[in-house]
């Protein structure tokens, strides 16, 4: 597992040495970031269920403002702060051992995020409520992506709009943004 592009390129990315966690491929990640283009240049952006951290390890590299991780997992906790200190990046950076579905608090996150990148478990039967928890911080005009698989259904949020679907191999990347509001309170 390495960096893909930007100024970590190239950087060597530790694996888990456990079962259980399925780290993003690197070619489906060169797609994720190939489709985001110029959105991460810039962005405050949060991985969620973020595993190995490579895929904000790779918004780093390209170009993000800040990242928040969030892992539920302490082995993971612990393997994102090894990768971020092997990149030379724990700046600005801050790793979460949570749990989703809940909303974020701002005691957890400065602002709303730009960019939110959600790989939950394939097996993960919460998805939709996971998208709600922390699609509330998802700012105005941000971007949500959810990595799926293929077998699975795109889920449907209430306050989120699919407006993308890209399929490489059994994963699926499904774009959402979020619903804005009128001011009589219509959705538009």
């Amino acid at each position: 597992m390495r960096v893909i592009a930007g100024t970590l390129k190239g950087r060597r990315l530790r694996s888990p040495q456990w079962s259980g966690l399925r780290p993003t491929s690197d070619r489906l990640r060169e797609t994720l970031f190939n489709v985001l283009g110029d959105r991460v240049r810039g962005a405050s952006v949060l991985d969620a269920c973020a595993g190995t951290g490579a895929v904000g390890i790779e918004a780093l590299s390209r170009g993000a403002r800040t990242v928040v991780f969030i892992e539920s997992d302490r082995r993971a906790t612990a393997l994102i702060i090894q990768n971020l200190k092997a990149c030379g990046r724990t700046e600005p950076c801050t790793v979460i051992c949570g749990v989703l579905p809940g909303r974020l608090t701002r005691s957890d996150v400065l602002d709303r995020f730009d960019l939110i990148l959600l790989d939950p478990p394939y097996a993960d039967l919460k998805i939709g409520a996971i998208l709600a928890g922390v699609g509330g911080s998802l700012a105005t005009d941000g971007c949500l992506v959810l990595e799926r698989t293929r077998r699975s259904r795109t889920p449907i949020v209430a306050g989120l709009r699919h407006v993308r679907m890209v399929t490489s191999g059994d994963s699926v990347l499904d774009f959402y943004n979020r619903i804005s509001r009128s001011p009589e309170g219509k959705s538009e």
